[in-house]
């Protein structure tokens, strides 16, 4: 009997902390802002299906090496531009969109995002390239991150990070795909 009572408290425990669970939907409408994740899917399947070579250099603190190779995970290898993106329903209006010419600009209007600046540049129905600038801090860290990247070109990673204990870091990642 005892055992039926406790059983019947955890139970009732857990439909409670379930039932209290905020309901989280996916945003289903039309992206407010540029598609960065779609987009950056997309083209990381397709470079996964083409395969090319990227001439692909790596520095920390100034420290380089450079080689050729074939980026077996593109996914992967961009997914700082695909974490930089800033459709979440939440974010709706933290956003000021600008257009300039052929270039569409988002800034952020909240201290706290990361993404402080996205910046799309399109010839025509086609993205010719994305500029992202991420802040992040708290007490003991600070980063920076300037991400830019140039479809079936380049694409660039600067990161610097201020550790409180650690001290400062900085990585900067150069791809150049080969054609």
């Amino acid at each position: 009997m005892y055992w039926c009572k406790k059983a019947l408290i955890v139970t009732l425990g857990l439909l409670c902390i379930y039932g209290c669970k905020p309901d989280v939907k996916e945003f289903k409408g039309q992206y407010k802002y540029f598609d960065l994740k779609g987009f950056m899917r997309t083209d990381s399947a397709r470079l996964v299906a083409s395969n090319p070579l990227v001439d692909k250099s790596v520095s920390h603190n100034g420290a380089v090496e450079t080689r050729q190779l074939k980026i077996a995970n593109w996914g992967n290898e961009l997914s700082m531009f695909t974490n930089s993106d800033i459709n979440r329903p939440a974010w709706r209006n933290s956003y000021q969109t600008k257009t300039l010419g052929d270039s569409t600009i988002y800034l952020s209007n909240e201290p706290d995002l990361k993404t402080k600046r996205l910046i799309i540049v399109k010839h025509g129905d086609k993205v010719a390239s994305i500029h992202i600038v991420n802040h992040t801090e708290n007490l003991l860290f600070e980063a920076n991150e300037d991400l830019t990247y140039v479809p079936d070109s380049l694409y660039i990673i600067s990161k610097k990070q201020q550790v409180l204990i650690l001290g400062s870091n900085n990585y900067l990642v150069k791809g150049r795909i080969i054609k």
